[in-house]
């Protein structure tokens, strides 16, 4: 995927990787500790980590023979500034629509009758 926002949103749409973001809100972690509370491999977990860090959206650093991985939130900037262009819209009242539709299509049937 060349375009970062596509990146971003196909790292999001994981359940598992949407769970380690949650997590490294809290603080810095071991790889370890990451992979402790899913029933995966570290193995798998690490394959969520470099689509994470590839995305952007953390880093991850040896310190010793420990690999850190720190949460990057700059990298939902792009992704949440797209989101909010959304926002600007009012919500659709779908009932206060059917009304409306309701007594146009009842004033244009007595138009044509």
């Amino acid at each position: 995927m060349s375009d970062p926002l596509d990146t971003v949103f196909a790292a999001l749409a994981d359940p598992t990787r949407r769970a380690i973001l949650s997590m490294l809100l809290e603080d810095d972690m071991a790889v370890t500790d990451v992979a402790a509370p899913f029933e995966m491999s570290l193995a798998a977990i690490s394959k969520h980590l470099t689509i994470l860090t590839r995305a952007g959206l953390i880093s991850q650093e040896k310190r010793g023979r420990v690999k850190w991985c720190k949460l990057e939130p700059d990298a939902l900037r792009g992704a949440s500034v797209w989101m909010q262009g959304f926002g600007q819209f009012e919500p659709v009242n779908l009932e206060a629509f059917e009304r409306f539709l309701v007594q146009e299509l009842g004033e244009a049937a007595k138009l044509t009758e």
